[in-house]
């Protein structure tokens, strides 16, 4: 697909959805129903591949297979043939000592590939290893390079980065979107162990993006999104649009590692137990340990989405989760990164600004619909996240709107 075709696409995506989405794969039965399901573009990546056989994504950061080539192989047979008005990127391993980068890009356009993304990336790596690498010329800037030849190819391009000097590098060589890698997907059972907090990941791409726009003079056009970290839910996701500049989020596992585990385990559980699953099911019990820490939070999280107009007290969750509240508040923060309930309130206050500016309705009337009975308490909290009283704030927004 041509590229202004698809930045095209991408912009009108914003304008009326509010957001994009991408979906890293590594077989064609997930990048099928992800484009089935509305994903905008779909990246050909060897970690995805390593995923549908059972392993890690750190995988594919190790000499198992030739990078480049496992992805040849499997998106060409694979994705190319089936999906034809989805943009496929190709993840290219820009730091292969065996190919010619210019000739090696300039084929995999010829193949069909739409674009091109820099996994594996060297961003990953740090301490001495990532300076062994430097020293043997193993670095970011060959990846920075690649982005340069594709974007002079004219193929879409999406950049993985994890610092404000690699944004800043990625956009001054004319990367089409900017994605703020925040490492592996935690989540599931082969997910990541350690992954930063929500929070955390909230201040890295605040700081990253802003950067980005004082010092890149096509800053503000270049879109930027997501991908990985603490992100496994929707919900997550939500938080950091509401709280950054993103409008997207490019995901993995969360589109095909996490599903497939659900899925499978369950279904293969129903078929071993007649469908007749109970608490005290020993299987069940594995389960939830193998899964225990993610569950609780993805829970309460996937809860605030769904009734965060009701009265949510951390109390009853715990009651239904069967554990302490103390335990449920140390671990919230530890993986969110802020307390339940300042992320409650952040989340009812976001809320209520979305309805301040697009909606016609009384702002004692939208209190009440983000999950304040006390109007004076509401008008307290929102002018302490928003900076301005609910009126100012919607009087301002019309005012910028005109």
């Amino acid at each position: 697909m041509d590229r202004q075709e698809i930045i095209k696409n991408l912009r009108a995506q914003i304008n009326v959805n509010g957001h994009i989405i991408g979906v890293a794969s590594g077989s064609g039965l997930p990048a099928k129903y992800a484009a089935m399901g509305g994903a905008d573009f779909i990246l050909a990546l060897s970690a995805g591949k390593f995923r549908q056989m059972g392993r890690s994504s750190l995988a594919s950061f190790l000499c198992y297979a030739n990078s480049n080539q496992m992805v040849l192989e499997f998106a060409c047979k694979e994705m190319l043939p089936q999906l034809k008005t989805t943009p496929i990127l190709f993840g290219i391993n820009a730091n292969d000592p065996t190919i010619h980068l210019y000739e090696y890009i300039k084929n995999v356009k010829s193949l069909g590939f739409s674009g091109l993304n820099n996994f594996p990336s060297v961003g990953l790596f740090d301490g001495q290893f990532r300076e062994a690498l430097e020293e043997e010329g193993i670095n970011f800037e060959r990846e920075v390079e690649a982005i340069k030849i594709a974007r002079f190819l004219s193929m879409f391009t999406v950049a993985f980065v994890f610092n404000e000097r690699q944004a800043i590098q990625m956009a001054e060589a004319g990367a089409d979107v900017l994605c703020v890698h925040l490492g592996f997907t935690s989540g599931g059972i082969l997910g990541a162990k350690r992954a930063i907090t929500l929070e955390h990941a909230r201040i890295t791409c605040d700081r990253i993006f802003k950067k980005v726009d004082e010092q890149v003079k096509r800053g503000t056009e270049i879109i930027k999104v997501v991908y990985g970290g603490p992100i496994s839910l929707p919900a997550d996701m939500l938080y950091l649009y509401e709280n950054t500049a993103c409008v997207g989020c490019i995901g993995g596992s969360s589109f095909d590692r996490i599903p497939t585990e659900t899925a499978i385990l369950n279904t293969t559980i129903d078929f071993k137990t007649n469908g007749r699953l109970n608490d005290d099911n020993t299987t069940m019990h594995l389960l939830n340990k193998a899964n225990r820490k993610d569950d609780y939070i993805a829970y309460i999280k996937q809860f605030i989405h769904e009734h965060y107009a009701s009265d949510i007290k951390l109390s009853d969750l715990s009651l239904v989760t069967h554990v302490s509240s103390n335990y449920l508040s140390t671990k919230f923060k530890q993986e969110v990164g802020c307390s339940f309930t300042q992320y409650l309130v952040k989340y009812r206050i976001n809320k209520a600004a979305e309805l301040l500016e697009k909606e016609n309705i009384r702002c004692n009337e939208i209190a009440g619909m983000v999950g304040y009975r006390d109007y004076a308490q509401f008008s307290k909290m929102f002018k302490k996240y928003k900076g301005l009283s609910p009126n100012l704030y919607r009087e301002s927004n019309i005012n910028t709107s005109i």
